[in-house]
């Protein structure tokens, strides 16, 4: 009779034992879904030990998590990474992250040389430079064109249809891109000028350039996407001259202080057309926050908000209204989303490390309403008698935003 291996049941039996042993202690920290005051028990079956550990709120870990919230998280980790000649690029798109209504997102990655090729979209385009430095090139339909050198920190944003490209400066440079529509994989989002001429015939674009056909015969036949390439040191100039002011297509960082923070939590730099003019549907805010801080509980009145973590690990709860809420644990790489006007908070959970991230929106404006500032300029007996609170501690809420609390 052949033998049967009972040794991989064995083992089960005594890790779940063990585990049942551990019940009075809380599992989170260890990746089990067990709270150390009778609720929970162990993970049995398969699990992704790994993602246990990053996200310990999915264990429920959040006692003060109700209801059913969609997911509103996305890592680009788990995004399909298209490498090309001269760099890659990853997308988060809506099928990636339904929750998301109004933005979807890529980092893309160039080395020096290296071009996104000429192309446009029917949706606007935000970028903002990480690593490294591009240059950036773009005509708008009065022949006015803008050419700019960007640094860590800097920031382009091409309204939709405007033609442009971008060009890698360092050996290694590095983006993120915002896009004010989620399904920026759809047929006629993005049109690229390699892809068009292909399917143009030769005669027509010589005549429409003004041409020999004789010059067309090297025309790439597909669409390269990212190409390799050398520094350009061509000036460009033209008859309608460069976009400035209120028209220019970049924002430089360094031509911006930051603004005051209340809180003294970090520091906070909003990018919208109060500082960004041309900007009209894409506002931003980048943010840092020092290790436990708090970025206080709010809403925006005006927009969803998309977010993009770079750095650090973090904690945020969404509340969705009639008493559905659920928590999230972030880290570097992941992009989330709070739906319009939802509740929440965004806490820093390192005790060592900065937590940097960007918050975008559909709008023409960074707009949040805090919640202890609207409590604090509320009638203080109202506020006592809502929140079951001494009038007292009523009264001393503090009347200014506290944005980033340390």
């Amino acid at each position: 009779m052949k033998a049967v291996n009972i040794l991989p049941w064995a083992s089960l039996l005594a890790a779940a034992q063990a585990a049942v042993v551990e019940r009075d202690t809380p599992g989170f920290g260890t990746g089990q879904p067990i709270d150390g005051n009778g609720k929970g028990a162990p993970i049995l079956g398969g699990t992704n030990k790994a993602l246990d550990l990053q996200n310990p709120d999915n264990l429920g870990q959040q006692s003060t998590d109700n209801g059913v919230v969609p997911n509103l998280k996305w890592s680009f980790s788990d995004s399909k990474t298209r490498i090309l000649r001269g760099g890659w690029v990853r997308e988060q798109v809506v099928t990636d992250l339904p929750s998301s209504h109004d933005i979807s997102a890529a980092q893309q990655h160039l080395t020096k040389g290296s071009i996104r090729e000429l192309h446009w979209h029917k949706v606007a385009e935000w970028g903002y430079v990480y690593a490294g430095s591009v240059l950036v090139s773009a005509v708008d339909e009065n022949g006015q064109y803008q050419v700019s050198k960007l640094g860590v920190g800097d920031i382009w944003y091409f309204p939709k249809g405007e033609a442009h490209t971008v060009q890698g400066l360092e050996d290694e440079n590095e983006f993120l891109l915002v896009f004010d529509e989620t399904n920026f994989d759809a047929v006629g989002t993005t049109f690229n000028i390699d892809d068009w001429l292909a399917h143009t015939p030769k005669s027509v674009i010589a005549k429409s350039l003004g041409v020999n056909e004789t010059v067309l015969g090297s025309l790439p036949t597909t669409n390269p996407y990212i190409l390799n390439s050398t520094i350009d040191n061509h000036e460009v100039t033209g008859p309608n001259g460069e976009l400035s002011g209120n028209n220019s297509y970049v924002y430089f960082a360094k031509d911006h202080p930051l603004e005051k923070v209340p809180g003294g939590g970090g520091t906070f730099r909003i990018v919208d057309t109060t500082t960004f003019p041309i900007s009209k549907t894409i506002a931003a805010a980048i943010v840092t926050l020092k290790p436990g801080g708090l970025r206080e509980l709010h809403w925006h009145p005006n927009a969803e908000e998309w977010l993009y973590f770079h750095q650090g690990k973090g904690r945020a709860t969404a509340f969705i209204g009639n008493g559905n809420a659920r928590t999230f644990d972030f880290s570097a790489g992941d992009t989330g989303v709070f739906p319009d006007n939802s509740g929440h908070y965004i806490e820093n959970i390192s005790e060592t490390e900065d937590l940097v991230w960007i918050e975008i929106y559909k709008s023409d404006r960074v707009k949040d309403i805090s919640l202890g500032q609207w409590l604090a300029l509320t009638p203080s007996g109202i506020v006592a008698s809502v929140l079951k609170i001494p009038v007292e501690t009523a009264e001393r809420l503090k009347k200014e935003k506290q944005i980033l609390i340390a």
